[in-house]
């Protein structure tokens, strides 16, 4: 729950992640996306006011339109892809944004580099 914390401080907690999040509300629009220092998927201001469709290629829109109508139906909870790019293992994960009432809001885009997350073994418990 969040409660009397400012936006830019909300702002600033997305933005010290170590993995790239957009929002993109209902209607397909780009509304949000953090600015993590290192992003595999680079963003430009321009992109927010831009449908989803058109920031991605077009032999995948076909899986981005899958994806989202099945956020809009509730017949999907996530979605998750992991590719090889640039000797890095990364991670793309979709989440349905959804109110206390299940209507549908919107879905997160959350990518990670997880090359070096893939090497753990064992525990670490302490520093």
């Amino acid at each position: 729950m969040i409660e009397n914390i400012p936006p830019e401080i909300i702002e600033s907690i997305f933005d010290s992640l170590p993995i790239e999040i957009s929002f993109i509300d209902a209607e397909d629009t780009v509304r949000y996306y953090n600015r993590e220092g290192n992003r595999i998927f680079p963003r430009t201001p321009a992109v927010i006011g831009m449908k989803v469709q058109n920031c991605h290629p077009k032999k995948s829109l076909d899986k981005v339109e899958e994806i989202l109508n099945g956020f809009r139906a509730g017949t999907l909870d996530k979605a998750e892809f992991w590719i090889d790019l640039h000797g890095k293992k990364v991670l793309i994960r979709y989440f349905p944004v959804r109110d206390e009432n299940g209507k549908y809001l919107g879905c997160i885009e959350a990518t990670q580099d997880i090359t070096q997350i893939q090497k753990l073994t064992g525990e670490k418990r302490l520093l």
